[in-house]
Parts: C-alpha cells; structure tokens; sequence
C-alpha cells in the first residue's frame, strides 16, 4: 500500500530521513522541549517516496504494547487498484454518462444534488448487491465545479467516487432543508434537543450532525415509518435501526463471574437470549454501562457536572463464531463489561440503572471511498438565522479565531457512520461547516494523503476538528492539516494510528476512554494564535490564563476532572513516538522543540499508564484536573510509562519511507 504525495515542512523529512544518524542515534532536532529552533517556518519540501502501509511493512505486535498491526481499510490491504473494479459499464458512472443520463455537468451553475444523489441511488440499487472489494463499483466526476446544496448520503456499498484530481472542485451551499434552523438561544450553536419532528427522536439522534457526504445507512427503523413527514427532519429518522437504544442484545452473566458477561481479554460475550440473525462475520458494538466506580478509576469524582448513564467504553468487533449464548468476537475485549451500571457494586447513576448491550450493526456501510477531488462549503451569500446574509465571511476572517461564525451552517465534509472498510485518499478539503471528516462508530478507514485547511465553525459546541470519535482499528497517514482547532481521538476511539501527519493544530486525546491509539513520526508546530482565548464569535469555554490569553500545546490529555464536563477522562495507553513537536509559547517568539516527559525520539511515552495498568495522570501529589497549564511538567512514572525504548523509527512499520 505505498503513497505518494508532496508533503511536508523540512522537519518532517529530517524525522523519517535523517532524524538519526548512521548510529541511529536521535538528532538535535528531536531534542527536550525548551530548546529553541529557528522561528521561521521552513519552506515545503517533497518527500522522496510515501508510506508503504502495506501488510508486508507492518512491524510484528511488540510485547507489552498494543497490537496495531491490523489498522486500516481492510484490516492492512491494499488501498483499491484499477483491477479491483467491476469492469461492467453499468457499475462505471462515467462524467459523460452522469451529464447525459442524470443531468450533472460542470461549471453549468445548475445545482447537482439531485443527479448525485440518484447516481449513487442507482449504484445502490443495481450494483451494491453483487458487488465486493474486488468487485468495486466507480462515479467518476468529471473536472470543472459541481454545485451541491443538500446532504448526500453515499450508502451503496463497495462504492467509490473518485474525480479527475483537485480540479475538479465540489461546491457545498446548503439549502433551506439542510440548514440547521434551529439553534440554542444565544444563537451559538445548533440545538439538538429542539430539532423534533412527529413520533420522531431529537436532533441527536444524526449526531454529530449533517455533512456534504453521509456514509451512513438511510433504512428507517419500523416504528418511525411516516413519522416525520417536515422537510428540514427528515434526515431525523433514517439509520435510527441501528441505535442503541433502538437495538441491542441484553447481556447474560459469564459462569462464575457474578454479573459481568466478560472480561478484559476475553473473545466470548454472553447474551441473555440468542439472536437468529447474529451470524459470522457481522459487525457488532459491544457497549458497557457507565459505572461510578469506572468514574472513580478515571479521578474524575467529586464533581458538580452531571454523570451520564451511557455507554462510555464501547468498541464495535466482527463476529467470529455463534453458539447458543454466546457470540464469540474476533478479538479479545479491552475492557470489562457488566451486566448493567451496578454490576459491580456501585450505586446508581442518577438514580438509575443502564443495561450494556451487545449491539449489532443493521445495515452498516461497507467500503466507500472518496478520492482525487476538491471541495469547499461556500459561505458567500447565504442567508443568516437572524436576517442578512454572510457576505463579508472570508477564510482570513476566521482563520485564527476559534469561535463558530455560521452555526446554522455547521455541516462536516465527509461523515462515516455506523460504516467500515472506507477510505478518503488524495482529497483537498477547504473551509467546511465544520470538521472536513468525522467518524461516528466506524473501524478500518484509511485517511490517507490528504489536505485540510479551515472550518467556518471551530468554537461552542465542539466544530472544526479533524475528528476520529468511536473509531477503530484505522490508519490517518500522510496528511496535511492548516488552521483547524484539533485533530482528536474521542468517545472511545481504539487502535488507531496516527502516522506522518503535518500539523498546526494539536495531537489532541479528547477524553471519553480512547486508548491504544499510536501517534508517531508527525510534524507539529503550534503557533501561539492556536487557542481558545483566540475567540470572538459563539466561543468554548475554556478559561484563559494569568496574562488574559490561553494557548494549546502540541498534545492535550483528557484529564477526569475536566473532561467530565463532556464525557470522561482519556483512556489507557495512547503511544507517543518519535514525533517532531514544536511550540511557539509567546507571541512573536521562538519555537521550541516540545518533548514533555524526558527521553529521546526512540522513547516509548505511553499515556495513562503504569505498572502494566491505567493510570490517571499526576502532579503535586495528586490527579491534575486539567491539562492546560502543565504542559510542560514531567509525568514520567506519574501517569506517562517512559520506561521502554525501541531502537527503530517506526512502532508500527519496518520501513518507514
């Protein structure tokens, strides 16, 4: 699986090429933070070659350390070649045919949501079926500007667009019915509690909310058939079968283990009633109930924010074998899972009890992939939620202002939902809504070789993230990213590697127990203009420091006490390695190289971790409540394992290139 692209500052060649010497040795440039480097940014340089991500350049599982050897599309294949599509021309959408049968033609002004949407209908409908990896189907865009102005849902399996490179350009100006046209009273955000419709669920139920492209199911749960009939909701009742509380297998005890239907590192799950229709092979989420006790192990108690009955710790795992009772899993479990929240002896959470399930995907999406075009939601004109329109919105307006400037209009570039074995690859994503990708209960993506630059939304509300939420086992590589306000792993997000990656913005462990997540071999150089304080529209809430302004480091850790707030503290063991990290701490200042915890770029930092088990980060004797204001500090033996070092460049690959 080798990529090629040009990419990169002069640091992150001197990392993968020369960041050691013939001794292997690490250089000055991979040094302590605090040493100073030159304030200048360096001037783009191409890297000789692309990642070989291939099975055959993964490392063997290193003991003691996650096992990462299976990340991305396909658990390691190969990204799609010319000999994996269907070579049937009714499953090759070709720009002429898209003009001729569905009236899509470029740089015409006319609005192509409609011809799109029935392309990928057709697909569906026509090719899907007997589709496979080797028997991809193909929409070929034709270059030129395409105008969008509705959600596209992309739910035809084994399905890829591609275009004729950034040339071709898609322009995204959501209509009337795609808008969010309902906001909180400040008018700082959308309001999902608002959004109703009919018998139908609330706005959260599309969490984390529309986009340009929407890989996600479009089957309608039973109960909510012509439940919702207004025309700006209807996106409210489609995919719901697959929701939790909609779906989901009751939980039976493991013998001899009192209420818990399984442990960490068990593949066997017991369900209290077996299920006809749970064979080898599917996709299911196994979800565990918050406890109070799990609260306490992640320091984030006493509190004055409200606890939540979910499920926090969730990872979504292939079924291997069904007998009877129990569904065996295709790989060992990362967490315990009782019965329900009390389970283990702790009280009720809100005066509660929350049952775990084991949750089988209904309809998930399988291998879709976008690749080799550009696009960009267009804010010129639009109409505002209170009168006028965004007529002086510009990219330099917002570029370091961390707040949401349009959050009626805070619509993500691509969304995976409740989807897997996809793929984003060569792609240029300018100025969405909100995050330019986003994923919702996905595993085995490749998000590989792309640029980012820009969200109209970055403030209240969590917008503007390049963002990996209930994600697993998938590889974000190669990728550039310019002026958003995180790249984050959240919500549970497992065994996800984040390699080679050039950012402004922070390397950011978002809270709610991701765990096992690697980032290594990335370029991040962090200006002092990237923070909160830097907010002047529908700001976060973040609390500025002693000198008035708050600035973000080249990590953020989720800390109990803090994180809370929205979900939970960061989960066990997300690896560090041989990053090349910067931070300019003042404005106008120096950068200076930011290795926190001691050691060298062959240091394996792992954090949340000691003594083989989690561990909440300390300092000053006790927990830290927040990140933000220790970024410096040391955690070494206090909640970051600095003890193993590895010779190599790479955790994940033998080669890195």
């Amino acid at each position: 699986m080798k990529y090629y692209r040009i990419l990169g500052l002069v640091a992150v060649a001197a990392i993968t090429l020369t960041g050691c010497d013939s001794t292997g040795n690490a250089s000055a440039a991979a040094g302590q933070a605090g040493g100073v480097v030159d304030t200048n940014e360096p001037a783009p340089v191409p890297l000789p070659q692309g990642l070989d991500l291939g099975k055959g350049n993964r490392r063997t599982p290193i003991p003691g350390l996650p096992d990462w050897s299976k990340a991305g599309y396909r658990g390691g294949e190969n990204l799609p070649a010319a000999g994996d599509y269907n070579p049937d021309a009714a499953c090759r959408t070709t720009p002429g045919e898209l003009a001729a049968n569905y009236g899509v033609r470029a740089d015409d002004d006319a609005d192509d949501s409609l011809g799109l949407q029935k392309a990928i209908d057709d697909i569906r409908t026509s090719c899907s079926p007997k589709a496979s990896f080797t028997k991809l189907s193909l929409i070929i865009l034709p270059a030129g500007t395409l105008t969008v102005t509705r959600q596209l849902w992309v739910d035809a399996d084994y399905l890829t667009i591609r275009g004729a490179g950034h040339s071709t350009r898609v322009v995204f100006r959501p209509d009337e019915n795609t808008r969010y046209d309902t906001l909180t009273k400040d008018g700082s955000q959308w309001d999902q509690d608002a959004m109703t419709c009919g018998k139908g669920p609330k706005g959260g139920w599309i969490w984390p909310g529309r986009g340009l492209f929407r890989v996600q199911s479009q089957e309608i749960e039973k109960s909510y058939v012509d439940g919702c009939r207004e025309p700006n909701r209807q996106d409210l009742v489609k995919g719901t079968v697959n929701a939790h509380w909609k779906a989901g297998l009751k939980l039976a005890p493991k013998p001899g283990d009192g209420e818990y239907s399984a442990r960490a590192g068990d593949t066997v799950v017991h369900v209290a009633k077996a299920d006809g229709d749970l064979k080898p092979g599917a996709l299911v989420n196994v979800r565990a109930a918050n406890t109070m006790k799990m609260y306490e192990e992640q320091k984030a108690l006493p509190t004055e924010h409200k606890l939540q009955n979910l499920h926090m710790r969730q990872r979504i795992h292939r079924v291997a074998a069904v007998e009877g009772k129990t569904v065996t899993l295709d790989g060992p479990l990362e967490f315990d899972v009782p019965i329900k929240s009390t389970s283990d002896g702790a009280p009720e959470i809100e005066g509660a009890e929350y049952e775990s399930k084991l949750a089988p995907l209904a309809d998930p999406v399988i291998g879709v992939g976008f690749e080799s075009f550009s696009f960009t939601q267009d804010m010129k004109g639009l109409p505002k939620a209170g009168g006028g329109s965004y007529d002086d919105l510009t990219p330099e307006k917002v570029r370091n202002d961390y707040g949401n400037f349009a959050p009626e209009y805070a619509m993500h570039g691509i969304v995976f939902k409740w989807a897997a074995d996809g793929f984003v690859r060569n792609m240029k994503i300018e100025m969405t809504g909100s995050h330019p990708v986003v994923t919702e209960e996905a595993r085995n993506l490749a998000i590989v070789n792309n640029t980012f630059d820009g969200a109209w939304n970055k403030g209240k509300g969590g917008n503007g993230y390049l963002r990996g939420s209930r994600v697993w086992d998938s590889v974000y590589a190669d990728n550039i990213s310019r002026n958003l306000r995180h790249f984050t792993m959240q919500w549970s997000a497992s065994g996800n590697v984040v390699i080679r990656n050039d950012l402004d913005s922070d390397l950011n462990m978002h809270g709610g127990w991701e765990r096992r997540n690697l980032f290594e071999l990335n370029t991040v150089r962090i200006p002092f203009a990237h923070g909160p304080s830097r907010c002047t529209a529908n700001c976060g809430g973040e609390v500025a420091g002693d000198d008035g302004e708050t600035t973000w480091y080249p990590i953020w850790w989720g800390a109990g006490r803090k994180a809370v707030k929205w979900s939970g503290a960061t989960g066990p063991q997300n690896v560090f390695f041989n990053n090349a990290m910067a931070k300019q701490s003042v404005q106008g200042g120096p950068f200076a190289d930011y290795r926190p915890n001691g050691g060298d770029a062959h240091t394996v930092q792992q954090y949340g971790w000691g003594g083989g088990r989690y561990q909440h980060l300390e300092r000053d004797g006790g927990p830290i409540a927040d990140w933000s204001g220790g970024e410096t500090a040391n955690y070494a033996g206090r909640g970051v394992d600095t003890a193993a070092t590895d010779p190599a460049q790479s955790l994940f690959l033998r080669v890195p290139r």
